[in-house]
């Protein structure tokens, strides 16, 4: 019986012998498709962990907006007319808040901005309430 090796010519009437598997060329190409869809998906995830990291900033510097503008507004007197700054701790994270009172065209309300910012000087969150600029009477039952 004659034996056929791959290297050798096929003999006369013997079919010839065919290889399985993928060419080193085809590999390649696998092995190029694959690497370019594995940097998207950590592309991606990169992107998902800053964009989580700026809510989670967002998030807790709106807290402490709200938090300073509910004292604001719940205070007895209403805020002097101005600017006013301070710090506050909040997340575990330190928090330099700048609050801004101003009238409005109504003489009865005023505008109080609150805007808070990171530890880097970068404003973080914003909110804008307005509240009466005298105090209500109180009623005292008799």
């Amino acid at each position: 019986m004659l034996r056929s090796w791959p290297w050798a010519p096929a003999c006369a009437g013997a079919p010839p012998l065919r290889s399985s598997g993928f060419t080193l060329i085809e590999m390649m190409v696998a092995l190029a498709v694959f690497s370019l869809a594995a940097m998207a998906l950590i592309r991606l995830e990169g992107a998902t962990i800053r964009g989580a990291t700026i809510l989670d900033s967002t998030l807790v510097a709106q807290m402490v907006a709200r938090n300073v503008a509910i004292e604001a507004l719940t205070d007895t007197g209403p805020p002097a007319i101005g600017k006013a700054t301070g710090q506050e701790t909040n997340g575990g994270r330190a928090w330099a808040w700048t609050r801004v009172t101003t009238p409005t065209g109504d003489a009865r309300i005023l505008r109080i901005e609150v805007a808070v910012a990171d530890a880097g000087g970068t404003v973080q969150g914003r909110l804008t309430v307005v509240r009466p600029a005298t105090q209500p009477a109180t009623v005292t039952a008799s």
